[in-house]
């Protein structure tokens, strides 16, 4: 008797964030989104800085990592490009570092 072993991958989004920076504080939207696999792997992310006032293009956005479009890269003022993927931690952190230089900028405005 044969078994069926046939393993069906879900992913969740298990974290949706959005939060709000006020003009006094440099302005703009953060936005994570993170999906997960059964066994808790990353499998799909966004990460996002929205500010109107310092990018008209792509929505606003100014800075953004995401693996959509089967890759993984980021968006910097309406431009986008291929990354190297260690982790997501590690893009995390990069974009962490990334986004703190540019909204220093913005609260210098």
């Amino acid at each position: 008797m044969k078994k069926n072993k046939k393993q069906i991958y879900s992913e969740q989004l298990v974290e949706d964030e959005t939060f709000t920076l006020q003009r006094s504080r440099g302005n703009g939207i953060l936005k994570r989104q993170i999906w997960r696999d059964v066994n808790g792997t990353v499998t799909r992310y966004s990460l996002t800085y929205i500010n109107h006032y310092l990018f008209t293009g792509d929505n606003g956005r100014v800075l953004g990592y995401d693996n959509a479009h089967g890759f993984h890269h980021k968006h910097h003022l309406g431009k986008m490009e291929a990354v190297n993927f260690i982790s997501f931690t590690d893009i995390e952190e990069r974009f962490q570092k990334e986004f703190e230089v540019i909204h220093e900028q913005a609260r210098k405005k």
